[in-house]
């Protein structure tokens, strides 16, 4: 007796394959986030202006991680862009969607600031020299190009409206000035003279890109708050984006002041040094004012039923850089009462960043954040 084996279908061999590769199809630019809020947390920790035991330690576990995270989302957005290309592309022209891709900057700058500030605890000064050098080189031009191209793409592409005005809107205009801020850490490494100039210079004008950028947009956000009312209940933690360019706006103000002596000659050394208390004071004030407003519109969201989203995320990083502005002013004023701001406000980022952290984890072992939109 014979017995015939039918070979097994192309179909149902590939399915399981098919399946996981289609699973990375919703994979979007947003996901960046995730390695932003994470380096953050190492970032303005390792700063801090109090001795806590164990904390350079556990901010050394948290760059780590938020290295890993990095090459793996790196490496599903290399998926989705290879297997998804319609989608990909489909992000670039969708106005909710497009500001996002600010965010691979961000997230390749602040893990290169961690690489420079506790990574060197594990791999040596010299590499973490290296990979920073080159994490920011790369961040930079991504971030340049973000910051032309999104807005371009708003200008020509984009079917946007003054009630569509989005504290996301933000996100492709910030980088530069997370690019200011990490700059400065590397003019030490760099040989004296015009090499060291050059790149104070150079992060002053990316300081200045975004502040001028943002001048422009955050009215429009404020505006469509005024005149159409609250944002979505999933859309409401957005607002804390708006922290974003004043945290690290005051932060990189401090960095610069902080290598100017050694890259320029006086008198604009010591006036990076006035300029750093002189801006960052006052955006410092408005930036704890749009963290009240913000956060009583996310209480008043959670009351009606704010749902879980990668939204969540906002609160992270933006209150992260608040922490790192206030920990650069303390530096330069010895005011006791921003040392404990930046404390103040670290422990809510750690919060902040634990909670969402977990709901994350779990919407994408349950696959709802992996799922592809719900339809308008």
């Amino acid at each position: 007796m014979v017995i015939a084996v039918q070979p097994r279908s192309r179909t149902a061999a590939g399915a399981p394959a098919a399946v996981r590769l289609y699973s990375f199809r919703h994979f979007g630019p947003n996901w960046y986030a995730t390695v932003m809020g994470t380096a953050i947390v190492a970032n303005a920790g390792v700063a801090l202006p109090v001795d806590v035991p164990g904390l350079r330690t556990a901010c050394v576990a948290v760059w780590a991680l938020s290295a890993v995270l990095l090459a793996l989302v790196l490496a599903a957005r290399a998926t989705h862009w290879i297997h998804h290309r319609d989608q990909a592309r489909a992000h670039l022209v969708d106005p909710a969607i497009a500001p996002f891709y600010g965010c691979l900057s961000m997230a390749l700058l602040a893990v290169g600031t961690g690489t420079l500030t506790v990574g060197q605890d594990v791999i040596g000064e010299s590499a973490a020299v290296a990979a920073a050098a080159v994490l920011f080189g790369i961040g930079t031009l991504i971030g340049l190009c973000a910051a032309v191209v999104v807005p371009y793409l708003m200008v020509v592409r984009h079917l946007v409206t003054p009630s569509t005005a989005s504290p996301v809107w933000l996100l492709p205009v910030v980088s530069p000035m997370v690019s200011a801020s990490l700059g400065p850490l590397l003019v030490p490494h760099l040989p004296a003279g015009q090499w060291r100039e050059a790149m104070l210079l150079g992060s002053y004008a990316m300081f200045g890109i975004s502040l001028l950028a943002t001048s422009v947009i955050l009215p429009m956000v404020f505006a469509r708050l005024v005149h159409h009312g609250p944002l979505p209940l999933a859309l409401t933690p957005t607002l804390f984006l708006v922290l974003g360019p004043l945290g690290q706006s005051t932060t990189a103000v401090s960095k610069l002041a902080d290598v100017a002596p050694g890259a320029i000659a006086a008198p604009y050394a010591t006036g990076f040094g006035a300029f750093a208390v002189i801006y960052g004071v006052p955006v410092m004030g408005f930036a704890l004012m749009w963290l009240a407003l913000a956060g009583s519109m996310v209480v008043r969201a959670a009351r009606e039923g704010m749902p879980f989203t990668m939204t969540w995320w906002a609160f992270t990083f933006p209150l992260g850089t608040c922490v790192t502005g206030a920990e650069g002013l303390a530096g330069h004023t010895g005011l006791v009462a921003l040392e404990w701001l930046a404390v103040g406000l670290f422990a809510v980022l750690v919060t902040a960043w634990a909670v969402t952290g977990v709901r994350t984890l779990r919407g994408l072992f349950s696959g709802a954040l992996l799922a592809a939109p719900l339809q308008k």
